[in-house]
């Protein structure tokens, strides 16, 4: 070929690259192309609104329903637990409105004024959905009864007064203290040895004496008295007392003294 030819073949050539105007990779000539995106961002903004909107929408149902609208209302109240006080004092006491949102009422509030109330020593306000409010109750339990000028007082073991009668409760032991009441030491000795008594015994009690704290006297139906002393120890006292009644001394005592159990004396 001649050098003609080949400069002819050169050219051709050069001017073929230029028409296709193909880049080699890596040249840096021409910046790669972004691969297209699969959905168009104006679809992912209006997907994003209406969820939102979906959101705002819920929470609006919701809180109309628990707030506004009369479904979620307080329509019926219950009370449990109760013997003393009368279940219509509670209601009243308590102070729940009908037709009050269930989410508006206080339930410490309700509480609270069911707990002033003489009988109950504590309380618990549940909301049962969608419509009731219910009060359980624990009462106070008498354990011995004070009279004081033709009335019978009943006190619980914290010397509170939960009920009064002009008759005499049946089967309670009477209470003789200088001045019976939950700030008096000596009435609160006296209950608590009462209360930590077990039934067979606790039911043949039929009077409790307690001029000091430490001097706490029992006086059981058919048998004898028993000197207690102070509230400490009760196990020990108690099981030294049912020994003794075991032997033909304690059988015949009018009064056992287990006031100091290391000496244990009868009479």
């Amino acid at each position: 070929m001649t050098e003609a030819g080949t400069s002819q073949a050169d050219t051709a050539n050069g001017d073929a690259s230029e028409s296709t105007g193909a880049d080699v990779p890596g040249d840096g000539t021409t910046p790669p192309s972004e691969p297209p995106s699969g959905r168009p961002k104006g679809a992912s903004r209006w997907k994003t609104a209406f969820v939102a909107l979906l959101v705002l929408g819920v929470l609006g149902t919701a809180s109309w329903m628990l707030l506004g609208s009369k479904l979620l209302v307080v329509r019926h109240v219950e009370v449990t637990g109760t013997k003393l006080a009368p279940r219509d004092r509670i209601v009243a006491t308590a102070g729940i409105r009908l037709g009050v949102p269930m989410v508006r009422l206080d339930t410490g509030e309700v509480r609270g004024r069911v707990e002033r109330l003489r009988e109950v020593k504590s309380a618990k306000v549940e909301r049962r959905w969608p419509a009731t409010v219910r009060i359980v109750v624990h009462e106070r339990v008498p354990l011995v009864m004070v009279e004081r000028a033709g009335r019978y007082y009943q006190l619980d073991e914290d010397g509170v007064t939960v009920a009064d009668s002009p008759a005499r409760p049946p089967k309670l032991p009477a209470l003789s203290a200088t001045a019976p009441g939950p700030t008096d030491p000596a009435t609160l000795a006296a209950l608590h040895v009462v209360a930590a008594l077990p039934d067979r015994l606790g039911r043949r009690v039929v009077g409790v004496e307690a001029p000091s704290p430490e001097s706490v006297t029992l006086r059981l139906s058919g048998g004898p008295s028993v000197v207690w002393g102070s509230d400490d120890r009760p196990e020990e006292k108690l099981r030294l007392f049912d020994a003794l009644l075991k032997t033909p001394a304690g059988r015949a005592a009018h009064t056992i003294d287990v006031s100091s159990p290391e000496v244990v004396t009868t009479r």
